[in-house]
């Protein structure tokens, strides 16, 4: 090993790896077993991968492209992490949960006049995954990655070909796969590779473009980030199988909230209570999805400022505001983004009802200027207007309003620093990968989802406000779909004006 490599999962001393190795005992371990009624049906993702896989193709014509799956990542000696597959890999597979560490989708370009040619293809998709480390095998017990005896019956070669629609194979056959004619000749073939998702992947195509004359591997990281980017791009527009899984995990996350409302009189005022109303929530996303779609956000009193407070160690008081942002991942991995904030008494004080109503019709704003052609720098200016107006109004912000909107001024920004709508799918913050001009600056257009989520946020040691603003945060966010009438919240059924957010703490504290 390499001085600084870090030992596989297969090489790591752990109880696993301790089996019994005598070949009587492979024989008695491998024989005896009887036959397992497997159902596996195409996956509903099926119907839709193949537009999306020829649209990548088509943008790369002549290239193959290789996206890896990734593979398990450790969180302390023999305990990995769940495993998630990497995003691209999930769009242009539909392969959601668990499905498939160390499996690597590979488009590979058509030989120019042959059939797939003239039928107008580009590409001809394959998939390799390992084969099932069944009961008929060794891995079966030895592997504890793969080994079904450790983690369950698996997907096989022939199981995820019919699942996915796309052509599988055996992972062994991946080195000649990814190496055939490839070199800097007209007419062979140059590697593109997302070369984040599996360090080892990535280095297999850097040896393949060694040996075939490209030189310094490094030289082709321009070349794979704009595979990455065309595909954070592609996401930017839903399908209707994406804006499906997104109602649900809506839905699911709506349910997270009802449940977190139910526990919160039992809670309290009572020690690291924030941590068991994130307990609540995330225990609806592993029932209803596949997990929570980020860290889960409970921060109530003076933690609510802070953006990102995901310790979740402090009691929930009565008189405080409790800010939640939270979201369910579905099994196809689409993620709600969703914030709400709470009165944790049950009724806003006039104070805090007038900073909430603030907020919302900031996020209203942002919504009215979403119609399709608008940009995210539209919704963002609608939004800073009314926040930058209302803190003028109430003597915090000492310059004009249109002083501090300027892009010399921003002195609003200190009580909401962060941005204010993002695009939201497979992952929280889809599309990162994107160029800004095709995020910031691009249209909105039919099919984007996004969140719109304004705030205010005033520390506790703020001397620049009044005592009563110090230690609140307020954050309202929602989920938006851009259809060819306007934008629709998609998540219309959490409830978020004033009225209907106390009724709604009632109604689940009376279930009690």
């Amino acid at each position: 090993m390499e001085e600084g490599d870090s030992p596989s999962i297969e090489n790591r001393i752990n109880n696993r790896t301790l089996s019994p190795v005598s070949p009587d005992f492979k024989s008695f371990m491998t024989t005896g077993w009887g036959k397992e009624d497997a159902k596996v049906v195409p996956m509903e993702s099926s119907r839709f991968t193949p537009r999306r896989l020829d649209s990548l193709g088509r943008r790369f014509p002549g290239d193959r492209i290789v996206i890896p799956a990734g593979t398990p990542k450790v969180r302390n000696n023999d305990c990995d992490y769940a495993f998630r597959p990497d995003t691209t890999f999930a769009y242009y597979t539909g392969l959601g949960e668990d499905l498939e560490p160390g499996a690597v989708l590979v488009l590979n370009p058509v030989a120019p006049g042959s059939p797939d040619a003239e039928a107008g293809k580009t590409h001809v998709t394959e998939l390799f995954v390992h084969p099932r480390a069944d009961q008929g095998t060794e891995d079966y017990y030895r592997s504890s990655q793969y080994g079904e005896y450790w983690v369950g019956p698996r997907a096989g070669i022939d199981e995820l070909e019919t699942m996915t629609g796309i052509e599988t194979h055996d992972i062994a056959q991946l080195s000649d796969a990814l190496s055939k004619d490839v070199g800097t000749e007209q007419g062979a073939v140059r590697l593109r590779v997302v070369r984040e998702a599996d360090a080892q992947v990535t280095n297999l195509v850097q040896s393949i473009r060694r040996s075939h004359g490209f030189g310094d591997p490094d030289d082709n990281q321009e070349l794979d980030g704009k595979l990455h980017e065309f595909s954070a791009e592609a996401r930017m527009l839903k399908d209707a199988y994406e804006v499906s899984e997104m109602r649900k995990a809506i839905a699911a996350t709506k349910d997270g909230f009802d449940r977190m409302l139910t526990r919160l009189p039992q809670v309290r005022d009572t020690p690291r209570s924030e941590r068991k109303l994130e307990g609540a929530f995330n225990a609806v996303a592993r029932e209803e999805g596949n997990d929570v779609g980020y860290d889960t956000i409970v921060a109530s009193g003076s933690n609510a400022p802070i953006l990102h407070w995901m310790r979740n160690t402090g009691e929930v008081s009565s008189g405080d505001l409790l800010l939640i942002d939270a979201g369910v991942e579905v099994t196809s991995l689409y993620t709600a983004d969703i914030t709400r904030t709470f009165p944790v008494s049950g009724r806003f004080t006039p104070l805090q009802r007038r900073l909430y109503e603030t907020v919302l019709n900031a996020q209203q704003a942002g919504f009215d200027a979403a119609k399709p052609g608008a940009t995210y720098s539209s919704i963002h200016h609608a939004v800073m207007r009314v926040l930058a107006e209302a803190l003028h109004e109430w003597g915090i912000l000492r310059v004009s309003v249109d002083e501090a909107l300027s892009p010399e001024g921003q002195q609003h920004r200190r009580w909401h620093a962060c941005g204010c709508a993002h695009h939201l799918g497979l992952d929280v913050h889809d599309c990162a990968q994107a160029r800004y001009e095709s995020y910031q600056e691009a249209p909105i257009t039919p099919g984007m989802i996004f969140t719109i989520e304004p705030g205010l946020y005033f520390k506790d040691n703020d001397m620049l406000v009044p005592p009563e603003y110090r230690g609140i945060g307020i954050r309202i966010e929602d989920d938006v779909l851009m259809t060819k009438t306007g934008p629709e919240w998609l998540s219309s059924d959490i409830p978020k004006h004033v009225d209907e957010v106390e009724q709604w703490m009632t109604q689940q504290a009376s279930k009690n």
